[in-house]
């Protein structure tokens, strides 16, 4: 009997580790959870320059490596009073704008069962990525304790300025369970977590881009000034939105001298428009032209119409210019106020934002006073 060759040995050994490959079940390519949460970013600003102002856009950022299964959760509300048709189209913008983020990152769609409004989940290689929620015609979810009462036309946006560097201020202001809108530093200790944890929270956050003053106020590491490129305008501003994630507009921190500069504000709202943010006119200067500018670029738009909040920072005085806000808003239909995460502040607005409902007035998302 003639033995097997070494050639034929081989040949039947290949086969063997072939065949036994071929058992096992290949398995997904999963995206690691930091290129998920990228992409949930973009879906959310998808969402946001396709949904009307005022539609209120969470995520929840819960991919995770230690739970392979947690698919990211993205809720988009959109509030509408017409009429079903008007519904149908708003919410068709919306996907439509979804499914092109999806698209350019190969994910796949699949429907799901709901009771409320639209659900469906994107997977990628059949595994779920992100889980998608869109709910129509209800009212805007003011947080609890401050339920908006319909009849109400008078709105009250309230920002708090100069968040990142203290850990403790951003999370006294998460303890306040109110629609309130976050301004945050870039490039502070804590810029980007804080950004992240407010947007999971269900907060508003802003970018507060650093401008230049005429003041010998202390000034940032980086910040726009007169002179720049539109080029140099928009590297910055990408840098600074990179460190502040899930920012949905802007307002100028400082910047007497930026905003008064009408060629450097020409540089910087085609940039913004780009980026589908809204701005906010701080008001540091009488001689300001960025919301004019603003305006004249066809960017959603806003400024400070009542006085700050805490130039004194004291819980009485802080109270006295929170009462000055609501009167505001009652008598002009719309104010928008502007502090910080003070210890007074913080107090003061635990004090009065439970009395806002009761004098009329609706407390609103920064967004929602950007026209």
């Amino acid at each position: 009997m003639r033995r097997p060759s070494s050639l034929g040995q081989a040949a039947v050994l290949l086969a063997l580790v072939l065949a036994a490959a071929g058992c096992k079940k290949a398995e997904p390519v999963r995206l690691p959870p930091s290129k998920i949460h990228a992409i949930t970013r973009e879906l959310a600003d998808a969402a946001r320059s396709a949904a009307p102002i005022g539609s209120e856009i969470r995520i929840s950022l819960q991919a995770s490596s230690k739970d392979p299964d947690a698919a990211d959760r993205l809720d988009i509300n959109v509030y509408s009073n017409g009429p079903d048709s008007v519904e149908r189209s708003k919410i068709a913008s919306i996907r439509q704008s979804l499914g092109a983020v999806a698209t350019r990152h190969g994910l796949t769609v699949q429907p799901s069962e709901s009771r409320e409004g639209i659900s469906f989940y994107y997977l990628k290689t059949g595994v779920r990525t992100h889980a998608i929620h869109i709910h129509t015609g209800a009212k805007p979810s003011q947080r609890s304790g401050n339920v908006a009462d319909p009849s109400s036309n008078s709105k009250l946006a309230i920002i708090l300025d100069d968040l990142g560097s203290d850990r403790g201020a951003a999370e006294a202001i998460f303890a306040l369970p109110y629609p309130l809108t976050i301004s945050v530093l870039p490039h502070h200790e804590h810029s980007s977590e804080i950004a992240q944890d407010a947007e999971r929270r269900g907060y508003q956050v802003m970018l507060h881009l650093p401008m230049q003053s005429i003041a010998n106020e202390k000034s940032e590491a980086q910040e726009l000034h007169p002179g720049m490129s539109a080029a140099e305008v928009s590297t910055l501003v990408e840098q600074f939105l990179q460190n502040v994630p899930g920012a949905v507009g802007v307002n100028n921190h400082q910047g007497s001298q930026a905003t008064s500069d009408a060629g450097l504000m020409s540089e910087l709202m085609p940039i913004l428009g780009e980026r589908h943010l809204f701005y906010v006119d701080s008001r540091t200067t009488a001689a300001t032209v960025a919301y004019d500018t603003a305006q004249s670029f066809g960017i959603p738009s806003a400024f400070r119409n009542v006085p700050f909040l805490d130039d004194v920072a004291e819980v009485a005085a802080v109270r006295k210019q929170l009462e000055l806000a609501l009167r505001g808003a009652r008598e002009k239909g719309e104010a928008l106020a502007i502090g910080h995460a003070r210890p007074a502040t913080l107090q003061a607005l635990r004090e009065v934002l439970p009395q806002v409902q009761r004098q009329g007035v609706r407390l609103v998302f920064a967004a929602e006073l950007a026209h």
